[in-house]
């Protein structure tokens, strides 16, 4: 295939997955719509456990909602089940096709390179990532609840990556024709996978907590607030030293590699460490000063907002960054015209 086919095949591809994610939306919004007014099945088992009669010589006998076998909520729970699966189905084809889009955005180039050389296909990278780690994390941390919120994170991403960001595949710049890019990337962007699918989980976190204990309804399948809390912990726990493998470690020895010194104060690597700083602060004080619930989502959110706010926001505030590189692949550019784009990780 030649290198055009190779592009024609990754830009379809995006288009491709971004239909199957949306088509994976729909699925688990229909779902969550089929929970309403039902008892999820875990649920049920724990209020007919506590409902059960608890004399001592007597036969316990469920009451409430495990009761309930009419053929409404029979139907229901079918539906969700159903639909639950189907959505799932169709977020695992739309990550095989987003891959292939990866794929064929590294093969398009020549030489073939890594699918991370502006922008556009950092975005399309991380949000592949998010995807992943969810899948991976399905079953572990029961995540079937974060389904519709996932999907629509990142088929909302996929929208702004091909109107606001895409551009034409081109060769690597001096700068990022390294194989420090592979490394510092790749822990840039598993760690900022775990980052959100934590401060996901710490925003839920907050609106349960605000909602109060419900028993019915989409809500009720969340799980509970320590639950929660606990799970928000595991991801940051995750993610915290795989950030610090590459802000810290990876990023300062590329940085030296490209422009002979290991720390610069340019605008990413600034708040690349602020983020550093605030999770950081996360977990020493849940460790140190016992910070849960509220506190400690509230600082995991402000948290996420620096890390995408390094990603996205500096690119759009910040005219000075070094973490630039020309959307074509260039001649020779005169400085003061060199256009400014955000170059992924630090």
């Amino acid at each position: 295939m030649s290198n055009t086919a190779w592009e024609t095949l990754s830009d379809q591809a995006i288009a491709v997955s971004g239909i199957v994610y949306f088509l994976a939306l729909l699925a688990h919004l229909i779902e969550w719509s089929a929970l309403r007014g039902t008892v999820p099945v875990e649920v049920a088992a724990a209020t007919a456990s506590t409902r059960a009669s608890a004399s001592a010589g007597s036969v316990a006998v469920a009451t409430g909602p495990a009761d309930d076998t009419s053929s409404g909520t029979a139907g229901s729970r079918q539906r969700v089940a159903l639909f639950g699966r189907l959505g799932l189905l169709l977020t695992m084809i739309a990550a095989v096709v987003h891959l292939t889009s990866l794929v064929g955005r590294g093969m398009a180039a020549d030489p073939n390179r890594v699918p991370w050389g502006n922008m556009y296909e950092f975005t399309i990278s991380g949000t592949f990532v998010v995807t992943l780690m969810y899948l991976v994390l399905y079953r572990r941390f029961a995540l079937a609840w974060m389904a519709p919120i996932v999907v629509a994170f990142v088929l909302s991403m996929l929208m702004v990556a091909v109107i606001w960001l895409h551009s034409e595949v081109t060769p690597l710049t001096e700068a990022l024709n390294s194989y420090w890019l592979v490394i510092h990337v790749v822990s840039a962007v598993i760690a900022t996978g775990a980052f959100s699918l934590g401060g996901i989980t710490s925003a839920m976190w907050l609106i349960k907590n605000r909602k109060g204990d419900i028993t019915t309804g989409p809500l009720a399948r969340v799980p509970s607030l320590a639950t929660l809390d606990r799970v928000s912990y595991r991801i940051h726990a995750f993610g915290f030293p795989v950030w610090t493998f590459a802000v810290l470690i990876t990023g300062p020895i590329w940085a030296h590699e490209a422009w002979s010194s290991y720390w610069n104060w340019d605008p990413k690597e600034v708040w690349a460490f602020i983020t550093w700083v605030v999770y950081a602060a996360y977990l020493h004080a849940r460790s140190t000063a016992g910070w849960k619930g509220k506190n400690a989502a509230i600082l995991a959110l402000v948290g996420l907002a620096t890390l995408w706010f390094n990603f996205i926001g500096i690119n759009f505030f910040s005219t000075t960054s070094q973490h630039s590189y020309a959307e074509s692949a260039p001649a020779i550019v005169q400085p003061a015209e060199t256009t400014a784009q955000g170059l992924p990780g630090r």
